[in-house]
């Protein structure tokens, strides 16, 4: 019996090396996937910051409204004039379209924006709201941090803006709120494998982030098997999920 405890124990301090070791590789990718973000944040700063630093030419137009000069990037020189985006142009809309149907828009080119052929023209859009665009006809700003494995599901705000290909009724960056739907790497296959394999040990609630619920399987041999099995079925089913609250990754 001796022995028996001696080796059990041998293999939870194995098992809990292995465990230690996983974190740090899930730690060390979710760190240069913030990196990452970080430099796409520092970038778009700069962006700003370019844009900022270049005094924009006010010019007073017909309605006495003015008008910014863009940057080259998004709005560049010597396309054809009915081809740019919806920053590079003005269009006067019309707000007594029947919803759903396609109308036509009076669209002038920027002053300070050089094209080929006409300035003016028309262009053909959906008479609807921005905010109630189909989703690919938008993009909005992700969030982390909610609880996705949550009951109800947990919504977030944040802010839209409509693709400038795409031409809509009012504010073209508008407030939504979204579903929490992000995830930080763990896969539900290797959650379920190490569940089926090595639950006993409380492996797959160490993968999952959940320690606690890990040392208390490890140390009552999984609850007799009782534990071990009902947390086989709760992972399969998605209702255990990583403790962070994020999705998983199949």
């Amino acid at each position: 019996m001796a022995d028996f405890v001696m080796v059990y124990f041998h293999l939870v301090a194995a098992f809990i090396i292995d465990i230690i070791a996983l974190q740090h590789k899930i730690f060390a990718q979710g760190s240069i996937e913030a990196t990452q973000a970080i430099q796409v944040t520092v970038s778009s700063t700069q962006s700003v910051a370019i844009l900022m630093s270049v005094s924009p030419t006010q010019t007073a137009t017909e309605n006495g409204s003015s008008q910014i000069d863009l940057q080259i990037f998004e709005c560049p020189d010597g396309h054809y004039c009915r081809d740019l985006g919806a920053s590079c142009i003005n269009c006067t809309m019309n707000y007594s379209c029947i919803y759903g149907k396609d109308t036509e828009a009076q669209c002038v080119v920027y002053s300070s924006i050089k094209c080929r052929g006409p300035r003016t023209f028309k262009k053909i859009y959906t008479c609807k709201y921005c905010y109630q665009l189909q989703t690919n006809r938008y993009e909005c700003e992700k969030q982390s941090g909610c609880k996705v494995v949550s009951s109800p599901r947990e919504r977030y705000k944040t802010n839209c803006t409509v693709k400038d290909d795409v031409l809509c009724l009012g504010n073209r960056t508008f407030s939504k709120s979204l579903l929490c739907n992000w995830t930080s790497g763990y896969r539900w296959s290797t959650a379920v494998l190490l569940s089926l394999t090595l639950g006993g040990f409380g492996v797959d609630r160490f993968y999952l982030g959940h320690w606690r619920e890990g040392l208390g399987k490890l140390f009552s041999f999984g609850g007799l098997g009782v534990w071990t099995l009902v947390d086989l079925i709760l992972i399969i089913i998605g209702y255990v999920g990583p403790e962070d609250g994020s999705l998983y990754i199949f």
